[in-house]
């Protein structure tokens, strides 16, 4: 009888899973071979994430992190154009809006999910083949290996929409080398391709038409270890040579990052940028006038506090901080000026740095009591 029941349990998973693997789904769970199968699929929203998909995923990762015969997790994005391209902020903004919980719950979820990535005990392979941005970058960048291809767009481009850039975005960016991390934070500067794998941000660059290939590969290998893992896609990686020779976009600038992007302040960093007056410092400083000032100071604050802090003491400290942009002015005026009525031109509150006390910024940093996230 138990047999039978057995049986019957492996039927109904077996069930469950076709069941999600309709083609309408906005998130496709499936097991092949020894592993598990994420697929975001959204094509037509460039697979953002919304709370019913992460609200799906979690629960499946931490059931193949104990599965016995789950031996590694893909995670990638349907129709070619986007592995993920942030997080559903319009639903987000509507729900803020007029106090709705989901405010909480969607970066509740979404942070537990990032976590989960970051502490999962089975290797964890992200294809961020094409847009991978925000949201996109939180699903990727925590796992063992991130698989950049020549059609990789990278961005973490909060500050232009009055948020910072979190999922994580406290821990991996400050840990990248020299002061690329602020600079993607403060700018949203994007990068291209190899430069994804340059900067630190990928682990591995295959061409993106080789991806089928090498999910087939990863499926087929037999009770893999992370290290036979990371053998397969070595071997993909050494035998692309797609833009080999081109140097790293960020490399004849690096001296100036570094040395501008060091100091202590936003207003300081504007100072060095208005000092150097090269042409790359001044195209930065207008990328930073364009955005917003609470977000800027915000976001240098937690990338230097982030810097020695854990993944989930980050996690905690930027889940204080989206409930402070969601109770305040800028993520509403900058969701609308980029994504909504597209005039790009927000109208910011406070409008100038120095009009952001320092008082301010210490308020949206402290603990939420009860409400803080728990992981």
């Amino acid at each position: 009888r138990l047999r039978a029941l057995n049986r019957l349990q492996v039927i109904l998973q077996h069930l469950k899973m076709s069941k999600q693997t309709d083609s309408t789904a906005e998130v496709l769970l499936e097991k092949k071979g020894g592993a598990g199968i994420i697929t975001l699929n959204r094509p037509k929203a460039l697979n953002a994430l919304n709370l019913p998909m992460i609200q799906q995923i979690y629960p499946q990762i931490k059931t193949w992190e104990q599965d016995p015969e789950t031996y590694l997790i893909i995670i990638k994005g349907a129709g070619g154009k986007a592995f993920c391209a942030g997080g559903d902020i319009r639903v987000l903004t509507e729900a803020g809006k007029v106090g709705d919980k989901l405010s909480q719950d969607f970066f509740r979820g979404e942070y537990r999910l990032n976590n989960a990535i970051g502490t999962c005990k089975k290797p964890y392979v992200a294809l961020i083949d094409g847009i991978t941005m925000g949201g996109g970058v939180g699903v990727s960048v925590h796992g063992h290996f991130r698989v950049a291809t020549e059609k990789t767009l990278f961005a973490m481009p909060e500050t232009a929409i009055g948020l910072f850039p979190d999922v994580g975005g406290g821990y991996f960016l400050p840990r990248l080398s020299g002061k690329i991390g602020y600079y993607l934070a403060l700018t949203g500067a994007r990068l291209k391709g190899r430069d994804v794998l340059k900067a630190g941000i990928a682990t591995h660059f295959v061409e993106s038409e080789k991806l089928p290939a090498l999910e087939k590969d990863l499926i087929a290998l037999k009770s893999p270890s992370k290290e036979k893992i990371a053998d397969l896609l070595n071997s993909y990686h050494n035998k692309c040579t797609i833009d080999q020779e081109k140097e790293f976009v960020l490399d004849e600038h690096m001296e100036k990052i570094n040395s501008l992007f060091s100091a202590n302040s936003m207003e300081e960093i504007v100072k060095k940028l208005k000092q150097d007056g090269s042409p790359f410092a001044m195209k930065q400083l207008e990328t930073i006038n364009k955005m917003s000032p609470t977000s800027l100071k915000l976001t240098l604050r937690q990338l230097r506090d982030g810097a020695s802090m854990s993944l989930q003491e980050v996690l905690r400290m930027e889940y204080r901080l989206s409930q402070a942009c969601m109770k305040g002015h800028d993520f509403y005026e900058g969701v609308r000026a980029v994504l909504i009525d597209k005039d790009q031109s927000p109208k910011w509150k406070p409008a100038a740095l120095e009009e952001v006390s320092d008082e301010f910024v210490d308020n949206c940093f402290k603990p939420l009591g009860n409400d803080d996230l728990k992981l």
